[in-house]
C-alpha cells in the first residue's frame, strides 16, 4: 500500500538478528498518524536513508548509542515535508532533513536534529548522501583526521559507496593519489572512469594484497577505514611512517558472531602503530563534528553543483521494500548511496 493520509506505516524491529539480518527480524504495521503538540511538528517522509550503522542499532551489544528496542521503529534519517507545525521556525510545507524520523511515513519532532533544506532543491535525496551524514562523514574524517597532503597516497575501501566516493574525490581535489577498493569490476571501473580515482581494486580477487602493493609503490599515507576485514589486512604492511587512519565503520564485521579466523593480529597492529608512529582514530560524525555541518554544506554544495564531486544513487521504491534493500546493502549489493523513495515530494 502506498503512503496516504489515513494511516502511518511503520517498520519495527521484530527480533534481534543473529548474524545477517533476515526478513523475520522486521515487522511492517499500520498505526494512527501521530498528532503534534505545542512545540512539535508533524513530518511526512519522502525519502529515507539506508546505512550500515543501522545493523549495530539492531544489536543490544554496548555501543555509542542505545539499541533499538524490540518492537521499536527502525532508525534512519529522512527527507520530509512539514505537514503541521506548532514549532517556531518551521512552517507547513517546509522541506527538511530529519535524523530521527525512522522507517515510517509520519513522525513527530521537536526540531532536534532537523535541518531546513532549500525548498527548490533539485534532488532532495542528496541530503541523505553526499550532502548528508555519509558525505559529512567522508569529508570531516578525511580532512580532520586524515589530513591529506598533495602527492600523498590515500586508500579508501567501499570506494563507490556514499562515504568512500566522497573521500576519494575530495582527496583528488587535494592533490593526492587515490586508490579505491570496491566489490566487482563494474564498481572499480566507475571509481576510475567517473570518480577520477587513480586505481581501484576488486576485493573479491584472491591477490588483493599483491595488487594493492603494486598500486601503492610509495606506500600508504592515509587509509580511510570503513570496512575492516581482509582489506585492512592488505593495507597494514603498506602503511608509511606517520600515516593516518580515520575509522568510521567496519561493515565486514557487522554480521559476525565470533572473532575472525586466523592468528591474533592485535600485537602486529600495535607494534606497527608504534614503530611507524601511526595515528588511528575512530569517530562518530555528529558526536565529534556536529557543529561543522553548516561549513561542510557551504563547501560541498557548490562542488556537487559544479560537478567536482559526482553522485551516484541506488534508489528503491516503497517503504515495504526497505528491509530487503537493507539486507542487500550489508552484502554489498547496492551501487551508490542507497535510498528509499517513500512518496512524491
Amino acid at each position: 500500500m502506498p503512503q496516504n493520509n489515513q494511516v502511518n506505516r511503520q517498520i519495527l524491529l521484530a527480533s534481534r538478528p543473529v548474524g545477517a539480518p533476515k526478513a523475520e527480524n522486521f515487522n511492517l504495521i499500520e498505526s494512527p498518524i501521530p498528532k503534534p503538540e505545542q512545540g512539535q511538528m508533524l513530518l511526512r517522509a519522502l525519502w529515507t536513508s539506508l546505512d550500515p550503522y543501522m545493523r549495530g542499532r539492531m544489536s543490544d551489544a554496548k555501543s555509542y548509542s542505545e539499541p533499538v528496542p524490540v518492537g521499536g521503529v527502525m532508525p534512519c534519517g529522512a527527507v520530509c515535508r512539514v505537514e503541521e507545525s506548532h514549532l517556531d521556525g518551521f512552517a507547513k510545507g517546509d522541506l527538511v532533513m530529519s535524523y530521527t524520523a525512522g522507517w515510517q511515513d509520519y513522525s513527530v519532532s521537536n526540531g532536534a536534529m532537523v535541518f531546513k533544506l532549500d525548498p527548490q532543491m533539485k534532488n532532495p535525496s542528496q541530503a541523505l548522501g553526499v550532502l548528508g551524514m555519509p558525505g559529512f562523514t567522508g569529508y570531516m574524517g578525511l580532512l580532520d583526521i586524515g589530513q591529506p597532503k598533495p602527492g600523498e597516497t590515500v586508500v579508501v575501501a567501499a570506494a563507490t559507496g556514499p562515504v568512500g566516493a566522497v573521500v576519494g574525490q575530495v582527496a583528488k581535489l587535494k592533490g593526492c593519489r587515490v586508490v579505491g577498493v570496491a566489490g566487482g569490476a563494474e564498481k572499480c571501473a566507475y571509481a576510475v572512469k567517473e570518480l577520477g580515482f587513480d586505481a581501484c581494486l576488486d576485493h573479491k580477487q584472491d591477490d588483493l594484497a599483491e595488487q594493492l602493493a603494486l598500486a601503492c609503490p610509495k606506500g600508504i599515507d592515509v587509509y580511510f577505514e570503513n570496512v575492516g576485514g581482509k582489506v585492512f589486512d592488505a593495507v597494514m604492511p603498506l602503511l608509511n611512517p606517520h600515516s593516518r587512519i580515520p575509522v568510521c565503520g567496519l561493515i565486514a564485521q557487522y554480521n559476525a558472531t565470533e572473532l575472525p579466523p586466523g592468528p591474533d593480529r592485535l600485537p602486529q597492529l600495535m607494534r606497527l602503530m608504534l614503530s611507524q608512529r601511526i595515528r588511528m582514530q575512530a569517530f562518530i560524525i555528529f558526536d565529534n563534528y556536529g557543529p561543522h555541518y553548516p561549513e561542510f554544506l557551504k563547501v560541498m554544495t557548490p562542488w556537487v553543483a559544479e560537478g567536482k564531486v559526482k553522485v551516484k544513487e541506488d534508489q528503491v521504491d516503497g517503504l515495504e521494500n526497505a528491509p530487503a534493500a537493507f539486507m542487500g546493502l550489508l552484502e554489498g549489493k547496492n551501487f551508490g548511496k542507497l535510498v528509499v523513495k517513500i512518496a512524491d515530494s
